[in-house]
């Protein structure tokens, strides 16, 4: 009876590695927080807020319908590229990575990132699935370097019972600017009327901020930001009468001053300032506060891209991402990297409730994205936003560089010129250093 147990549970053994060697293992790793304790069991992605609850939600699906696969899931701090950075140096990067498309020029200019054009064909997402911002921000070099998901960037959030307040409503919607000279004529109107400021700004530790306005504004005057990739162009018209217009709006007391973001967010929601230009991952904020009675943006909110000022309309963006590093792969893991591909393109629009701008056109096309709250104002996004050239490695530290300088020159411890001119400098020594 012994000899027969053992048996019996050799056999159970190699059954079990049997059918386990029929699931393909796939690795992938993300950011967006960590929610199990809310979310660990939620499959439905309707039923679950925020970033962190949607992605959680639509792994969850993915690996309900996909039993065959084995997707091994890390969840990693945001940004979580010095962990990846680590892992393709040891030799183990994982299959899927959540990335900014700002970021990819980096991995993908030192090899580290395979082109999915294989595995987007084998998913059935033609380019033309896309939006025009969505495929600018994956296509290095002529090739998807990875499936975009979304488009990020800068919008006007605006208090529309304050511009009523200022009369600056118009059947309903408010009178944004068309020019730098109706911005200051409108921003003083407001401050008179309502007694506070036009716009709300963060000031303090957000190069982010500042960066975001200047290169919108550039790319609307079509200037030249890197005419290649080892330099940048900021001693320019273009770049001077923007940082002139924001420097004039801090000395003329039209905006908030000396906020970080917490203190400028806090600022907008409490209704002490008109128009906070921030980006598209607070909507979901914004709405939520404008549904509560009683709380100063109750019934008052209303969000647009940012007005035309000077030549054409145009907005400065990123986007998130699914990239795969460079590491030998089986025919079988192609598969189910297709297969996943497939899958959240096809969940595009649960990932819109976010507030981010869907990167399938589809998406933007549907009844069900244009009847989100505000989303058919903001949609003009996935058309209009632009990137840096797809040669320009080192974005992130090229953005805290001039943002350090731009900071300077409008709170006045530099002349713009100067500003300027060392942001120029030093984004040239920068990248003068990468191989």
């Amino acid at each position: 009876m012994r000899a027969l147990l053992l048996a019996l549970v050799a056999t159970a053994m190699l059954g079990s590695c049997d059918a386990g060697s029929h699931r393909t293992k796939i690795s992938l790793q993300r950011f967006f927080g960590e929610c199990d304790a809310a979310y660990g069991r939620t499959t439905d992605p309707a039923r679950a807020e925020g970033e962190c609850g949607i992605m959680t939600a639509l792994i969850n699906r993915f690996k309900a319908e996909n039993p065959d696969i084995d997707l091994d899931l890390n969840i990693v701090a945001w940004p979580g590229y010095t962990q990846l950075t680590a892992q393709i140096a040891a030799g183990d990067p994982p299959d899927l990575v959540t990335m900014h498309q700002s970021m990819i020029s980096d991995y993908q200019g030192r090899g580290l990132l395979d082109p999915v054009d294989d595995e987007l064909r084998m998913a059935g997402l033609a380019p033309e699935t896309f939006t025009a911002a969505g495929r600018r921000g994956v296509t290095k070099a002529g090739h998807f370097y990875a499936m975009p998901w979304d488009t990020i960037g800068g919008l006007f959030h605006v208090n529309t019972k304050l511009m009523a307040q200022a009369g600056l409503m118009k059947d309903g919607k408010p009178i944004l600017p068309n020019s730098p000279e109706e911005l200051i004529a409108e921003a003083h109107q407001f401050r008179a009327r309502t007694g506070k400021p036009y716009l709300v700004q963060s000031e303090v530790a957000d190069a982010a901020s500042d960066v975001r306005n200047l290169y919108t504004y550039l790319l609307a005057q079509n200037a030249v930001i890197f005419p290649d990739a080892r330099h940048i162009r900021l001693r320019t018209p273009e770049a001077k009468r923007i940082v002139e217009l924001f420097r004039r709006i801090e000395v003329e007391d039209l905006s908030t001053h000396h906020q970080d973001y917490p203190a400028a967010l806090a600022s907008f929601m409490n209704g002490e300032g008109g128009i906070f230009p921030v980006g598209t991952w607070v909507i979901g904020s914004f709405e939520e506060e404008a549904r509560k009675p009683g709380r100063p943006l109750y019934q008052s909110y209303a969000v647009y891209p940012y007005p035309h000022l000077w030549g054409h309309d145009a907005s400065f963006v990123d986007g998130h991402s699914w990239v795969v590093p460079k590491r030998k792969r089986t025919p079988e893991q192609r598969a189910a990297i297709a297969r996943f591909l497939k899958f959240m393109a096809a969940h595009n629009f649960d990932w819109a409730r976010t507030g981010h701008i869907p990167a399938v056109q589809a998406v933007i096309d549907s009844a069900r994205f244009k009847s989100l709250p505000h989303r058919a104002d903001i949609a003009p996004l996935a058309r209009n936003g632009e990137q840096l050239p797809d040669y320009v490695q080192r974005q992130s530290a090229i953005q805290g560089l001039i943002g350090e300088e731009l900071a300077a020159a409008i709170a006045g411890t530099k002349s713009v010129d100067q500003a300027l001119a060392d942001a120029e400098r030093r984004v040239d020594e920068l990248l003068g250093q990468v191989l």
